[in-house]
This record gives structure tokens, C-alpha cells and sequence, in this order.
């Protein structure tokens, strides 16, 4: 390097020391954003409630069995370890939990699958009936993040909205 000859107090290697943790910071960032190219795109599956079913409720807690639809549309299969969802009837919250059960969406297919919520009367069926005036059909949102077994993509984030006929709740 210029100007080492006269290494005044050693500001030669203090220097030398400087470029080389650049360098390695450098690298650093160029691995990991080489890394998340290499990370497959998919597109967020598409879940739909299909039917509701309470199996066991008091005027405390409630139970119910809630069927889902997830699409893929994507021309791969996606392993799904679970769903962290959260559900919003007539926009207030009723039920969030994580799915207990593994399993796979053929590519460009779709699957049903069941997931048992609990609520309490006082936060959600309660405001839930307040707000439905005779009405036949409930809004909902569901979010969250469909857990996956595919390496660099553990997590894909998903919101869909829709309504359910109260017709076909069991």
C-alpha cells in the first residue's frame, strides 16, 4: 500500500485491518442475497372456509369444526407442516390457533382439510350475533402464514376474504 513506508504507530495495519472487514462484510451481503435468488417464487395458496360445524360449546367456551379449502397454484406440490391462521368474522376476531396436521397440495390442485377452533361467547359469538340482523351469509378474513418443508421458503404469508352461507353450517 502507499504511504506504509513511514507506519506511523502502526496506522499501516490499522488500514490493511479496514479493507479486510469491508471485504468480508461484502461477502457477507453477497452470499445472502445470492442465497434468497435461489429461493423458489411461489405464489401464496388460496384458502376458502367452506362449512362450519359446532361439536361442543356452554355459555364459557365453544368448539367447532371448521372446513377449509387450500389451492395451490403453483407446478409444484407444497408440502404445508402447518397454517398459523387467524380468522375474522363480520371483522371482528373469532379464532386463531396454528394447524396440527401436516400435509401435501398437489401442484395446480387443491385439498380440504378440518381445523377445530375454540372461541369464548363473550368475545367473538356473541358480537358475531349482534351484527348479523337476520342476515344469511358471514364475511370472513383469513391470514396468516402457511408453514412449509421447502428450504429457503419456510413461510408464505396468505389474506383471503370471502363470505359462507350460514345454510351450509352444520
Amino acid at each position: 500500500m502507499r504511504g506504509c513506508a513511514s507506519n506511523i504507530g502502526g496506522l499501516c495495519e490499522v488500514r490493511m485491518r479496514l479493507y479486510y472487514m469491508r471485504g468480508v462484510v461484502l461477502a457477507g451481503l453477497l452470499a445472502l442475497s445470492g442465497c434468497s435468488a435461489f429461493a423458489p417464487k411461489l405464489e401464496a395458496p388460496r384458502l376458502a372456509l367452506v362449512s362450519a360445524a359446532m361439536t361442543s360449546g356452554d355459555i364459557f367456551s365453544q368448539t367447532f369444526l371448521v372446513r377449509m379449502n387450500v389451492q395451490n397454484p403453483n407446478d409444484r406440490e407444497l408440502p404445508v407442516r402447518g397454517i398459523d391462521y387467524q380468522l375474522f368474522l363480520e371483522g371482528d376476531s373469532f379464532a386463531e390457533g396454528v394447524t396440527p396436521k401436516s400435509f401435501v397440495v398437489p401442484a395446480n390442485g387443491e385439498i380440504e382439510f378440518d381445523i377445530t377452533m375454540r372461541t369464548n361467547f363473550v368475545s367473538s359469538i356473541g358480537r358475531l350475533l349482534s351484527r348479523l340482523h337476520g342476515k344469511d351469509k358471514v364475511s370472513y378474513v383469513i391470514e396468516g402464514k402457511v408453514l412449509t418443508d421447502i428450504s429457503m421458503l419456510k413461510k408464505i404469508p396468505f389474506r383471503e376474504s370471502g363470505t359462507v352461507d350460514l345454510a351450509t353450517v352444520r
